[in-house]
């Protein structure tokens, strides 16, 4: 059997991301360079001179005398964490193919729970930020899905008050291979619902391809073509060719997850399943 390409690509190791970001120094370097690529630029009157004032961490400009801080703006302004501290934690979060919970996170840093949660939920708020940005297109494979168990005694099925419906969507080639994924949670499975979502995340000129469920009936309403097929039920429905890489999708994320995290509130759910979009799509971008 051929090695899987995504799964062996060359990356980064720890060593070689300890020696490039490792001190506080080369962090702060990093921050300057994504900040002012072509070099300072006062943000009040665009002179290109400064002077670093230590004491009070920031940039003072030599024309207008305006202050700036390298911080300010970022998920790291007013922290009190050392910035390599945040970056081996992007760096963490980035590469455990099946997440990394705040409990494991909080050791490897050696900080609190409470201070590695806040950390993993913004660095997560990034990744769901990042990727709404960009919509899917050409040919999707699209289905729907709940997050959660049954509550004992409560409903059962869709209607169980302990599930929190969720929409996801694989991007593919014309031969099959997937491009991009999107996972995003839904207030229910109805036209509207669907509809309001399609617009913001799938290209007009796009083919979405979905099993029977009414709701996505939305879809043609905003000029998308939509292609229905009627899977039925029982184990035959998800070995459909047509829908190979969501079914394959959904299946890795809910496992992922389960092994992971012990509880994801509702509330919280729309960042976790960021986080595995965010990996797997720059996995796979990476190879192209």
């Amino acid at each position: 059997m051929s090695k899987n390409k995504v799964q062996f690509q060359k990356g980064l190791s720890l060593t070689d991301f300890m020696a490039e970001y490792g001190d506080e120094q080369q962090c702060r370097s990093f921050i300057f360079k994504v900040r002012w690529p072509q070099g300072f630029c006062c943000p009040e009157c665009g002179y290109d001179k400064f002077c670093e004032i230590k004491s009070r961490k920031c940039f003072q400009c030599n024309r207008c005398h305006h202050q700036t801080s390298l911080l300010s703006g970022t998920i790291y302004e007013q922290t009190k964490l050392p910035l390599s501290k945040w970056f081996l934690a992007s760096y963490l979060l980035t590469q455990h193919k099946n997440g990394l919970s705040a409990l494991t996170l909080s050791r490897q840093l050696g900080v609190s729970h409470n201070t590695a949660w806040s950390v993993k939920h913004k660095l997560m708020q990034v990744m769901l930020e990042r990727e709404r940005s960009q919509p899917l297109s050409g040919r999707v494979e699209m289905d729907d899905a709940y997050w959660g168990g049954e509550k004992q005694g409560g409903k059962r099925g869709r209607g169980s008050e302990n599930k929190t419906p969720f929409v996801a969507a694989v991007e593919t080639t014309e031969e099959g291979q997937p491009v991009r994924i999107k996972m995003h949670k839904v207030k229910g499975f109805r036209k509207e619902e669907i509809r309001h979502w399609g617009q913001q995340q799938i290209e007009k000129d796009s083919h979405v391809i979905t099993d029977g469920l009414w709701a996505f009936k939305g879809l043609q309403d905003i000029g998308i073509k939509h292609e229905a097929i009627v899977t039925g039920g029982g184990r035959k429905s998800v070995e459909l060719l047509a829908f190979r890489w969501i079914n394959t999708l959904l299946g890795n994320v809910k496992s992922a997850m389960q092994g992971t995290y012990h509880a994801i509130q509702s509330k919280h759910l729309p960042r976790y399943l960021a986080e595995f979009e965010y990996r797997f799509n720059r996995g796979l971008s990476s190879m192209r």
